[in-house]
């Protein structure tokens, strides 16, 4: 499974989206350009020392993104507080990529439509969304406890 992180703005919430990952066995898709100076340097203290055990894939653009995943036959499921699927009744797969987008403005039109799925973590009504990073875990968490890809869960998972 694969975390992509549309035009990250804000970078304290990109090194928690890595650090999640580089913990629960995710690959990490970074779609550029970033709302901050995303150099190595700067995403090695926003990850602190847990991007040495994260594969980090860089994408200049989203058009790059998608053909790279297109071309490996995954699925982008897009969370989204325009979607209309609870992110629990979803059947996800262990190589789907979950995508969110930007702090302020979630993703475009375009890339809203090209994704597979889009999920919605329902809400009170009134109030716009949660933190980007608070989001990614819930959906990350019911994702792999649907595929049972917790690591240490399987042997052959660890």
């Amino acid at each position: 499974m694969r975390l992509a992180l549309y035009q990250p703005e804000i970078p304290q919430n990109a090194g928690t989206l890595m650090r999640m990952a580089a913990c629960l066995g995710l690959a990490v898709d970074l779609i550029e350009p970033a709302g901050f100076d995303a150099s190595d340097r700067n995403l090695r203290r926003a990850g602190l020392d847990y991007l040495e055990a994260l594969e980090l894939v860089r994408h200049t653009s989203f058009a790059t993104f998608d053909e790279a995943r297109r071309a490996q036959g995954r699925r982008l499921v897009l969370a989204s507080t325009h979607a209309g699927l609870p992110y629990w009744e979803h059947g996800f797969r262990a190589d789907d990529v979950l995508m969110v987008g930007r702090e302020s403005a979630g993703v475009p039109d375009n890339v809203h439509d090209t994704a597979d799925a889009r999920v919605v973590i329902p809400m009170r009504a009134g109030l716009r969304s949660l933190n980007v990073a608070v989001a990614a875990a819930m959906i990350v968490g019911e994702a792999l406890r649907q595929v049972e890809g917790w690591p240490g869960a399987d042997p052959d998972n660890a």
